[in-house]
């Protein structure tokens, strides 16, 4: 026997003898608490509760084999340092593995029901984040080469539902609506130069297509102006120093208004300002590459045109802005049209939560996309709670997900202080034993560990940090095995 299948039969065995150790202690009556999500709220939210609280146990479903969400499956390639998250959450999950269970392959609302959620825990926490985006609802939304940038950041972040994505790259331009961080993403995916990306952990799939990619100009559009973008300084000065790549700040219409509000700026607000009027006023030139962007303002679109039920071009309204403040000034759409020419489109306006389950179990916003609350309780549900996107909508960066998460934790500690929540007093049956009783291939934490190993094997070999495995089954193949 090889020392490496000994080594995993071993850890298969202290890992039994873990979860025999776990069933016993869930004997007791101890608080058992479940977080359906395992992104960077769900994992935050599970830190947060079992630092503070010596005798809960949680559980953390993910419908995935592989826990982290959209720190995994959101974050640009190139920003390696942004997943670093991902090792406090593996030590959580570790130091505390007599108390947590990470239970991977799960869909809570088709391999488990809310109700059984809520009659096998003391404590139900929703952390599932955003599973949809937001349309523009005009005509031609719907047309081969127009994409979300959940689907598009999806396909080369190796989401397994987009990895049969094949955006055509062979045209010259591509338009990307929205001004927010992950448009700049997705423009300096595009753009930047292939062998650097070619060190990250984008998924094989994606890099074959951008480095045959035709495209050489970008225009991230946006409705309203250069005072109301919604990108940081850090995305916005990453995209102005692409090497051999030109920039241009199209601030023709906007320059008046901008020297008009500057002195009331912000500081973050001001930095960004700044740095448009330095790009605008002196763009970068390239003379050894012919790519570039540009950043385009006040042009809502109306349509996407296309040729044979492809996109071709997007036609747009030029806007102007009313109102007095600069947060909350609104585009109104003019008689003036311009169409931009592209066959790539892809919409980054915003992701959206959706309801789990039926809808009607949790209540739902459907307007704030929300599950209603108060500082992470959901309304007129005891024991219930929801951190992350479910709880303030699809907004703002991992560091307010931490935050945001912490404070639905202090409040299920303060209720369990206050003796709101309190052990169950009947002997509950383990949730996994009627998983496994339904063929649900749960995967544990030190299963994920297999899969891990293997991306970072397989990545090895080809100078990347990992190349991620896009298929389930074979997630859970070698999850299982023991030659992984």
């Amino acid at each position: 026997m090889s020392g490496k299948i000994f080594q995993h039969i071993l850890k298969k065995y202290n890992h039994a003898n873990q979860h025999r150790c776990y069933s016993l202690k869930r004997n007791a009556k101890k608080l058992k608490s479940c977080i359906v999500g395992g992104g960077p709220a769900g994992f935050y939210t599970a830190q947060r509760l079992l630092r503070r609280n010596s005798e809960i146990l949680v559980d953390i479903f993910d419908k995935l084999p592989v826990p982290f969400g959209l720190v995994r499956f959101g974050v640009a390639p190139d920003h390696p340092e942004v997943k670093n998250v991902i090792n406090t959450f593996t030590q959580t999950a570790n130091r505390y593995s007599d108390r947590c269970r990470f239970l991977g392959n799960v869909e809570v609302g088709k391999d488990v029901s809310i109700s059984q959620l809520l009659e096998s825990y003391d404590i139900v926490v929703f952390s599932h984040g955003a599973e949809s985006d937001r349309k523009l609802n005009i005509p031609g939304e719907n047309s081969d080469g127009v994409y979300s940038a959940r689907e598009f950041v999806g396909w080369y972040n190796g989401l397994p539902e987009f990895s049969h994505l094949a955006p055509d790259l062979s045209k010259e331009s591509a338009i990307i609506l929205g001004h927010g961080n992950v448009a700049l993403d997705i423009a300096r995916l595009l753009l930047m130069p292939v062998d650097e990306l070619a060190k990250t952990d984008i998924c094989q799939h994606a890099l074959d297509v951008v480095a045959a990619s035709k495209v050489q100009h970008v225009h991230i559009v946006g409705r309203r102006g250069p005072l109301q973008t919604a990108f940081t300084i850090k995305e916005f000065r990453e995209m102005t120093k692409l090497p051999n790549v030109e920039s241009h700040i199209c601030l023709e219409d906007s320059k008046t208004s901008i020297m008009e509000e500057y002195e009331r700026l912000a500081r973050p607000r001001r930095r960004i300002t700044d740095l448009m009027l330095k790009m605008a006023d002196n763009p970068t030139v390239s003379k050894s590459s012919n790519k570039s962007w540009s950043l385009e303002f006040l042009l809502t679109p109306l349509e996407v045109l296309t040729e044979n039920g492809h996109a071709s071009a997007v036609r747009f309204a030029k806007n102007k802005l009313e109102g007095k403040e600069i947060d909350s000034q609104k585009a109104v759409v003019t008689d003036e049209v311009v169409d931009l020419q592209s066959n790539l489109v892809i919409r980054s306006i915003g992701y959206q939560t959706l309801p789990i389950g039926d809808g009607n179990v949790i209540p739902f916003n459907d307007k704030t996309y929300t599950i209603p609350n108060h500082y992470g309780r959901v309304l007129n549900h005891k024991g219930v709670y929801c951190s992350g996107w479910a709880k303030r909508g699809p907004v703002g960066v991992i560091a307010g997900t931490m935050t945001d998460a912490f404070e639905t934790a202090d409040s299920v500690i303060e209720d369990i202080e206050s003796g709101v929540i309190k052990p169950s007093t009947s002997c509950i049956k383990d949730i996994t034993e009627s998983l496994l009783h339904e063929g649900i291939s749960v995967v544990d934490f030190n299963e994920w560990e297999n899969i891990n190993e293997e991306e970072m094997r397989r990545g090895d070999k080809v100078g990347k940090p990992r190349e991620k495995i896009i298929n389930v089954h074979e997630m859970i193949r070698i999850a299982k095995s023991l030659d992984s």
